[in-house]
């Protein structure tokens, strides 16, 4: 706990000095989606310092909100794992999350675009049961990204954790997504529809038919894009 700190007794200034530090909430965020890995929490928030995620973590671990759990069979590898205590903040991180999401207006949302944030959100909500019995290559193309966010590629494997990669994995790929980057989000947030995006031309998609077809089904959007929207 900080030693600047609200000095006050009532639990939600106590809780504050816990979990309302700088990034804290987005660390918790990944830890409540699944994230485990010091490197897939570093992928969930691309604009903190590993530094700092270190010290957030060590932090969560002292509060008794995470623990780190040596990995079986993988000696010097590690997990954070949410307690009981983590686990009981999950629904606040989603009421957050639907708060933001309807009274944020989407013209704020929209100017932190981040495509390598998007596509580890997507990468993590692929619905790999309506996807074919074998591996899959899915290439997103952003037109209007500098060429090291320009490229993503989704590697969809029976059995396995969906694998995002930066750079060409060398497989053949079945489908290919290409858009800009603020389409590719109002998608995902659900302010615009997928089969408007592409009937009027912000998004094309070439390749596989039965991946087309099926894009709505394995596509899952963000868990807030149902929430209804106050503010335009």
């Amino acid at each position: 706990m900080s030693d600047s700190g609200y000095n006050q007794f009532c639990p939600v200034s106590m809780a504050a000095e816990i979990v309302c530090s700088r990034w804290t909430l987005l660390v918790l965020r990944e830890l409540v989606l699944g994230s485990t890995r010091f490197n897939e929490l570093r992928r969930g928030v691309p604009s903190m310092s590993p530094a700092l995620l270190s010290k957030r973590l060590k932090e969560l671990e002292a509060a008794g909100i995470v623990a780190r759990v040596a990995v079986e069979r993988e000696q010097g590898a590690y997990e954070y794992r949410l307690t009981e205590a983590g686990r009981e903040l999950r629904p606040i991180i989603e009421a957050i999350g639907v708060w933001g999401h309807r009274w944020v207006t989407a013209e704020a949302t929209l100017k932190q675009l981040d495509a390598n944030l998007l596509m580890w959100d997507i990468r993590r909500n692929i619905n790999t049961d309506p996807m074919p019995p074998r591996r899959s290559t899915i290439q997103f193309m952003f037109n209007d990204r500098p060429a090291l966010e320009r490229n993503y590629w989704l590697v969809v494997e029976p059995g396995k954790e969906v694998d995002l990669c930066l750079l060409d994995p060398g497989f053949e790929v079945d489908l290919y997504v290409a858009t800009d980057l603020r389409t590719m989000t109002e998608i995902w947030l659900g302010y615009i529809d997928i089969g408007a995006a592409c009937e009027n031309g912000r998004i094309l998609l070439t390749g596989s038919t039965g991946l087309c077809a099926g894009l709505r089904a394995w596509l899952k959007l963000s868990a807030f894009a149902k929430v209804e929207k106050k503010i335009a």
